[in-house]
């Protein structure tokens, strides 16, 4: 078994741990062992690396002390199996470390797939422990692998914080403006928010990705981060960020003053600029938690009317990407120890172009 670890205290720190080999892995009864096949990496990632700590997703792969287990999205097969209702061969969607192997406890088991139940994931969010049956998953298209592992996640965080805003009458706002334009999850919410009537949509990118985000079709203006001084301080607005940059707020909170109605905290893809917002006018930011609002639907609409919801426009999401007139990603395949640490500190030192749709997987 091979694990790439980080250090959580210096992220651009990593090494390969090597385990037992599954054959001298021996499972309780109850568990299984899933073969990592392939995974994907972006920017999202690294959002989980960064708040590790603070949510907690260092807990959901534990790792020797000082070090963590990124978490990635992406699809195993079972390798062997001590769970009756899992089968040898099977193959699951869900989310997994940047690893050859994991071991799983496999609860709520139904025809859709299964839930870990492991004791150190009980207390963590019930979104990030359900593995879905390729077999049974009613958008599942094997053409389609690395494009799922690539958006699927990322538009549900798009879909969840568009029903947020919408949800929250758009905080009284008449345009959006986001950090991070030429990020996945960022043009995977102006794809669903260029759905609305009324809401003016603004893309806030690097002067070298404005064409990019300009061919995406989905921003009503693209600005580079230095013409945040052409946002309209007449019109109130809403702001996603994206990135975490906290030069990038303030020259935001500054140029909008009382005209900046909310401040919505979703990632940080700008790991080497991040910071506060003490001090700022207008309103202090607010961390936007996708599975809380996914809880929220799902009590409201049932858990498969989320699901449906979210595969419906995710299918629509992924046709935009994929049309061959306009293919708005590169899909690029790596694999082995060195070309998944290079990925990696790609990703996070922001050298990633915006097209880019890394999938990896390390040896068996």
């Amino acid at each position: 078994m091979t694990d790439l670890l980080v250090r959580r205290d210096s992220l651009e720190t990593v090494k390969f741990a090597d385990g037992a080999s599954p054959e001298a892995t021996a499972l309780a009864p109850g568990e299984v062992l899933l073969r990592v096949d392939a995974f994907s990496f972006t920017a999202n990632n690294i959002s989980y690396a960064i708040f590790g700590d603070f949510m907690n997703y260092w807990n959901f792969f534990p790792a020797e002390d000082g070090w963590g287990r990124v978490p990635v999205w992406g699809f195993a097969d079972v390798a062997a199996s001590e769970c009756e209702g899992v089968e040898l061969g099977q193959r699951f969607y869900g989310y997994l470390p940047m690893s050859s192997y994991l071991v799983v406890t496999p609860g709520n088991i139904t025809a859709a797939g299964f839930s870990d139940v492991a004791e150190h994931r009980k207390e963590l969010h019930a979104v990030y422990n359900s593995y879905q049956l390729t077999a049974t998953d009613p958008s599942y298209d094997d053409a389609l692998e690395a494009e799922i592992m690539l958006l699927r996640p990322l538009f549900s965080t798009s879909f969840l914080i568009d029903d947020f805003f919408q949800d929250n009458d758009w905080f009284g706002a008449e345009a959006v403006v986001m950090s991070s334009a030429s990020s996945k999850t960022a043009y995977g919410t102006a794809f669903m928010l260029a759905k609305r009537v009324g809401v003016n949509v603004v893309g806030l990118t690097a002067a070298g990705n404005v064409e990019f985000v300009e061919r995406l079709g989905l921003y009503d203006q693209v600005l580079s981060y230095e013409e945040i001084g052409e946002l309209d301080a007449d019109v109130p607005m809403a702001y996603i960020d994206f990135s975490g940059d906290a030069a990038v707020r303030a020259a935001i909170h500054n140029q909008l003053g009382d005209s900046l109605v909310f401040d919505s905290a979703v990632g940080a893809t700008h790991i080497g600029a991040l910071g506060g917002a003490d001090g700022l006018p207008g309103p202090a930011p607010v961390l936007f938690f996708a599975p809380a609002q996914a809880k929220k639907r799902s009590d409201e609409w049932g858990t498969e009317g989320l699901i449906e919801r979210i595969a419906g426009s995710l299918d629509e999401f992924i046709a935009l990407v994929v049309e061959p007139a306009n293919r708005l990603m590169k899909i690029e395949h790596s694999s082995g120890e060195a070309a998944v640490e290079q990925v990696y500190l790609d990703v996070l030192a922001g050298r990633a172009a915006p097209d880019a749709g890394s999938i990896l997987s390390l040896p068996a």
